[in-house]
């Protein structure tokens, strides 16, 4: 049971109070010291009760990054509000699927979304039409002005209820990877832990600049956003990733600590000036949302050595930590949990098995969902006895480092023995042509299921033929072998940068 203080509440009025011409937020152009970001987040926080929002109403933002979703997602935590960011990507009966699966009060977007958002509001059921509102000041009928209405406020600390820890804070939806979206609801108790130990974790201190340049929508971005603002840290928002951009800010202001997807990081990797030389501030970056091949990891290490962390985890809480010390002797691991968590590998009946055998990944801790938004079915599926079931495979070595070897939905059977995605996917990227691999099963009359590589060239002189026979050639098993290699510009991922592997599988079964 958590304590009833340890929730996120007063973190921004401490900082307001202590740092008050820190600066809190850079995004573009526009920074705010925490004591302007104080006074904007109470402004917000007197428009939103003004619209009839208490604690635990469910605000949802269909937003891009932008300085606007801080001050939403602070205003929420300080008000005991709960925060649903939906990615600004979705549309139709999915996106009306979202906001009434999680009883939402108010929407905010801005005009590139609206006309979407309007397209849906007969299907939105509790939603009245005053608390549709956008972050540009356009005039569109139908909507309210975010900023029309936080002016309107006063900037002086206003009266809210008391929040505990056991209080939600968050509705993050899954990514659908494996089904549709179910909504994870965190409380303010796990993200005042991520802010503890993970700021614990990354060698952060209140002088760390945290640089994020994929979308705070997705939880992998809460890894540095809540350790930052628990520190009181200097927070550089990019509005979308684009690598030039992230270099010339590490360099601009001086940032130490980022996160990077795994395309993102490939992307990088591309930039000649991504290097210790050219970034000296930088101490940390976190891999996260997809495994990391190992190809890539050796030349990050290489070129920005001692400053390499990889994260394994899921939103519903399980995580393990591959430090920065570690890296280099443990390059194929994700690390292990960190403080106050438990792993199992368990066989199919649930049972724990020993090291160097493939099980499910099972985990329990402090960081643990409370379940999933309005589905106790789901919910005891993933949750039993106090244990998360991930749903991923893997195994440990003798020192309990973790090494992944895909999702059980993924997991190839071929004439009757199993096959290992990333196993298969190591291989394919050490091909000097080979930018990118994604493998799959799809359907054979003869095996059950085969292998499929889809891929990236980093140049258009190579050709999939050539490449098959190289991969199949450097692969010792037989049903490890691939059937065939299809070839995309770019394989498709979700907002938090995982690779979707059904939609691969439709693809190419639509050849």
């Amino acid at each position: 049971m958590y304590s009833d203080d340890l929730t996120i509440q007063h973190w921004l009025t401490r900082h307001a109070k202590y740092k008050a011409q820190k600066t809190a937020i850079i995004c573009g152009k526009q920074r705010q010291t925490f004591s302007e970001l104080n006074a904007n987040v109470n402004q917000l926080i007197g428009a939103l009760q003004q619209a009839g929002v208490c604690k635990g109403d469910k605000v949802a933002t269909i937003l891009p990054n932008c300085i606007e979703l801080w001050e939403i997602y602070w205003a929420c935590a300080k008000m005991g509000a709960v925060a649903v960011p939906l990615s600004p990507l979705l549309r139709g009966v999915g996106l009306a699927n979202l906001i009434n699966n999680a009883d939402t009060k108010l929407v905010i977007t801005n005009c590139e979304t609206a006309g979407y958002v309007t397209e849906i509001k007969k299907h939105v059921t509790q939603v009245v039409a005053d608390n549709y509102w956008l972050i540009n000041d356009s005039g569109i009928s139908g909507w309210q002005s975010y900023h029309t209405l936080k002016a309107a406020q006063p900037a002086t600390e206003p009266d809210v209820e008391t929040v505990t820890g056991s209080d939600p804070y968050n509705i993050i939806y899954s990514s659908g990877t494996t089904g549709l979206p179910k909504g994870i609801v965190i409380s303010h108790a796990v993200r005042a832990l991520y802010g503890s130990l993970f700021a614990n974790s990354y060698r952060m201190t209140p002088e760390s600049v945290v640089m994020h340049s994929g979308s705070i929508i997705f939880n992998g971005s809460f890894l540095t956003l809540m350790p930052a603002m628990f520190l009181g840290c200097t927070y550089v928002l990019q509005h979308h990733f684009d690598p030039h951009q992230v270099i010339t800010d590490i360099g601009t202001e001086s940032v130490t600590h980022t996160i990077l997807v795994p395309s993102q990081i490939i992307a990088c990797l591309q930039q000649e000036k991504f290097c210790k030389q050219q970034l000296p501030s930088i101490e940390y970056i976190l891999s996260v949302g997809a495994p990391l091949l190992l190809e890539h990891k050796q030349e990050l290490n290489q070129r920005l050595p001692g400053v390499f962390y990889e994260l394994y985890g899921l939103t519903e809480g399980f995580m393990t930590i591959l430090d920065k010390t570690d890296a280099a002797r443990k390059t194929g691991s994700v690390g292990y949990p960190p403080s106050f968590m438990d792993m199992q590998i368990c066989n199919e009946s649930g049972e724990p098995v020993s090291s160097g055998t493939i099980g499910e990944i099972v985990g329990r801790g402090p960081l643990l969902m409370d379940g999933y938004y309005k589905n106790e079915t789901q919910t005891k599926e993933a949750l039993r006895n106090g244990w998360l079931y991930t749903g991923d495979l893997g195994y440990v070595d003798e020192e309990g480092f973790l090494y992944l070897t895909g999702r059980k939905k993924d997991l190839i059977i071929s004439g009757g023995v199993n096959v290992y995605p990333a196993d298969i996917e190591e291989v394919i990227i050490k091909h000097p042509a080979v930018k990118d691999v994604a493998v799959f099963g799809v359907a054979h009359s003869e095996w059950g299921e085969t292998p499929v590589a889809a891929i990236v060239l980093k140049t258009m002189e190579a050709d999939a033929a050539t490449i098959k026979i190289w991969v199949n050639d450097h692969i010792d098993a037989r049903f490890q072998k691939v059937n065939d290699i299809m070839i995309l510009d770019e394989l498709p991922r979700n907002v938090a940068g995982k690779v979707l592997k059904h939609e691969l599988k439709k693809q190419y079964e639509n050849r």
